[in-house]
């Protein structure tokens, strides 16, 4: 019966899990290789902000190409253990739901989208730091986004994420990525102390948002409200 489960498990999440591995080694690798490796693909505001003029202007290159690159490279680096145990935690169960509403592509385009989005909109608030960001955070939250963007439009199945028990209502699991959200939101408009990205998790969440709201085809097992 456990083999029964791990096999499905494996088949339906098998592109997750993959990523989610895939993360955890590019961590392995951070920590092998040390800082010097993995600060070239951080995102810095005040360079990418450059990196922008220059495209307006026509004096757009290859390292400026890369610059741009850092608004989804940063997605796959993690500051320490806690970091990434804890956005791979929330990623499992909220990209878990998109694979299985809407498949693995699907999934995979959230991932993307949402980092980016979530970099832009962390760039726009901090337009002249060097501070470098990195986290898949934003990509965490626009996964409930994009949850809350499907919610609005269907009615959802209620979700079995493993290892829970049992099933969670979605109306729960949309309130968890708003309550998040909200959060996110005082924490910047009062300046909370910290090395928390709250610009990216906020850009992360409205990408989600409006990408399903807007585009996403309709879910498996969904039904119309």
């Amino acid at each position: 019966m456990r083999d029964d489960v791990f096999s499905r498990l494996l088949r339906d999440q098998g592109p997750l899990l993959g990523l989610i591995v895939a993360i955890f080694g590019i961590f392995v690798l951070q920590q092998v290789n040390g800082r010097e490796w993995y600060f070239p693909l951080m995102a810095k505001p005040a360079m990418i902000v450059e990196s922008w003029q220059h495209l307006r202007s026509g004096a757009f290159g290859i390292d400026d190409l890369k610059t741009f690159g850092t608004l989804i490279t940063c997605a796959f680096l993690h500051g320490d253990p806690e970091h990434i145990v804890y956005n791979m935690l929330f990623l499992w169960i909220f990209a878990a739901l998109a694979a299985e509403l809407l498949g693995a592509r699907w999934m995979f385009g959230i991932f993307l989208f949402t980092a980016f989005t979530g970099s832009i909109f962390h760039v726009v608030l901090n337009a002249g730091e060097m501070n470098p960001m990195l986290g898949a955070s934003g990509a965490v939250m626009g996964f409930e986004g994009a949850y809350l963007g499907l919610a609005t439009r269907w009615q959802l199945p209620e979700p079995h994420i493993w290892p829970m028990s049992r099933p969670v209502p979605p109306g729960q699991l949309a309130l968890i990525g708003v309550a998040g959200v909200a959060i996110d939101y005082f924490s910047l408009m009062t300046h909370a102390p910290g090395n928390i990205a709250y610009g990216a998790h906020i850009g992360g969440f409205v990408g989600g948002l409006v990408l399903t709201a807007l585009a996403a085809p309709k879910p498996r097992a969904a039904r119309h409200h």
